[in-house]
């Protein structure tokens, strides 16, 4: 920037590389990986003070661990998919020693006695854990604030949220506290926060990255709708993530063996897309975004046309049992009362009204009629992807519940509806920037495709991302 002096300029533009671009600069020796560590710890020093998204921060045994790596890479060590890139975890999922407290009282000082086996994995392929970030409480909202941490802001106007669960985890990304790391997805938590943030994330199929040490346990109905996935500022970021943390783990009970799954129709070049729901209308500029993305992958050769799974129209209402009915029962058993004001299960009550408590039969007769959803939209897309919304809308102001879109109120749960379909379907989804609002807020698109059609999914997000731009930072001095 103009006025900078040239060591800033030099931090500056090196904050704003991805990770595989920085990983390749470390091991042509251009930058070290000390370097790195150092610029986002300084980042990290300048900025959380408004931003508000880290829980921990391994300042020391950061840098410690990044020396270590460039002393071993200068003896001609061997060269690794991230070798020697700063990230940071959810504080739902486990790093050693670090606290992964969900954002709840009831998990107040809980430290983790060990790594989850997706933390494991990036630390074998190299990367430098620098801390954990801040969640919803209990992930049991669109916005990341909790009684233990407060709340985390949006780097684009502190103003608004970055989204929840995993709301922490992208602001830092976006704000140039780290170069990509990890979240997870019940109902939109990575793919929210990526789209209100601007950059790019991955909820991949179930299964597919280990959800072992994420905290609540990713156990029974959760193991159908939930993932561990990539949050990141490119496609190829989360391409290079997914590979280093696929594959079989014996604590999972979705998992699969990873890269050796064969996916269940070969890709096509036809995509589906529309632009709104009947539901929850979309803004002028979510609709722009979506036709930007749909003209961009015409240019590339694509075909692309107007179209939506039928399956999406009953998704929600077995969403609504998986995660709300499902999650409410467990959660009154680990915290009371409480459970019926996490803003998640509050809207549920306030915008789908009276819910009696779920009995076996109903979550049995829902689980059966997912099983037939999904086989149903297995056959339906036949190797397409699907292009649509992320949300109703860009990024909203902390404590906002309900807007006017379109001449229609949108409530809360409405405005999120169009990321949990592919939680009850067990469907890959990528998030990718192609969009601005009027204020300037980044829009994404959302990606979707059948079950285990994960790098489908992710070679048309980056068809978009070249059509659209990609990742770009956020206004300087937002944050101060």
């Amino acid at each position: 920037m103009a006025g900078e002096p040239p060591a800033a300029r030099l931090v500056t533009d090196l904050l704003r590389l991805d990770a595989s671009t920085l990983a390749a600069r470390i091991a042509a020796g251009d930058v070290s990986s000390a370097d790195a560590v150092g610029a986002c710890l300084d980042r990290i020093a300048a900025v959380d003070g408004v931003l508000g998204a880290f829980v921990d921060v391994r300042a020391d045994d950061a840098l410690a661990e990044a020396r270590a790596f460039d002393e071993a890479a200068a003896r001609g060590g061997v060269r690794l998919p991230l070798g020697g890139v700063p990230v940071t975890v959810k504080s739902a999922i486990e790093v050693a020693g670090l606290r992964c407290e969900t954002g709840s009282p009831s998990r107040a000082g809980v430290r983790a006695t060990g790594d989850a086996v997706s933390v494991q994995r990036l630390r074998a392929a190299g990367a430098i854990v620098l801390g954990t970030t801040n969640v919803a409480e209990m992930l049991m909202g669109y916005e990341s604030v909790n009684p233990l941490h407060g709340l985390t802001r949006n780097p684009w106007d502190p103003s608004r949220t970055p989204g929840g669960s995993s709301g922490g985890e992208s602001a830092a990304i976006a704000a140039g506290c780290s170069f990509a790391g990890l979240g997870s997805d019940g109902g939109g938590s990575i793919r929210v926060p990526a789209h209100f943030t601007g950059i790019c994330g991955l909820k991949p199929t179930p299964g597919r990255v280990p959800a072992t040490g994420h905290q609540p346990a990713c156990l029974g109905p959760f193991s159908l709708i939930g993932a561990v996935g990539p949050m990141a500022r490119s496609v190829a970021d989360l391409r290079c993530l997914l590979d280093v943390l696929a594959g079989w783990d014996d604590g999972d009970p979705c998992a699969t063996p990873g890269a050796a799954v064969a996916a269940p129709r070969p890709g096509t070049r036809e995509v589906w897309w529309f632009d709104t729901d009947a539901a929850a209308p979309a803004t002028v500029e979510t609709r722009a975004a979506v036709a930007a993305a749909v003209a961009g992958l015409a240019a590339q050769g694509y075909t692309a046309r107007p179209g939506r799974p039928t399956a999406f129209a009953e998704a929600t209402a077995i969403w609504d049992v998986f995660f709300g009915d499902a999650g409410e029962m467990l959660l009154t058993g680990a915290i009371g009362d409480a459970a019926a004001a996490l803003p998640i299960l509050a809207a549920m009550h306030r915008e789908r009204g009276p819910r009696p408590p779920l009995s076996a039969s109903r979550l049995a007769e829902a689980w059966a009629a997912r099983d037939a959803l999904r086989a149903r939209f297995l056959r339906e897309l036949d190797g397409r992807v699907v292009v649509c919304p992320v949300t109703a809308m860009p990024a909203f102001v902390h404590g906002e519940r309900a807007w006017m879109i379109e001449g229609r109120s949108v409530g809360y749960l409405d405005a999120m509806r169009y990321t949990p379909w592919a939680n009850i379907l067990g469907a890959p989804a990528a998030v990718v920037p192609a969009g601005r609002s009027a204020e300037g807020l980044p829009i994404g698109v959302q990606v979707i495709g059948a079950p285990f059609m994960d790098a489908a999914v992710l070679d048309v997000a980056a068809a978009i991302e070249r059509a659209c731009g990609g990742v770009v930072p956020p206004p300087a001095g937002v944050l101060g």
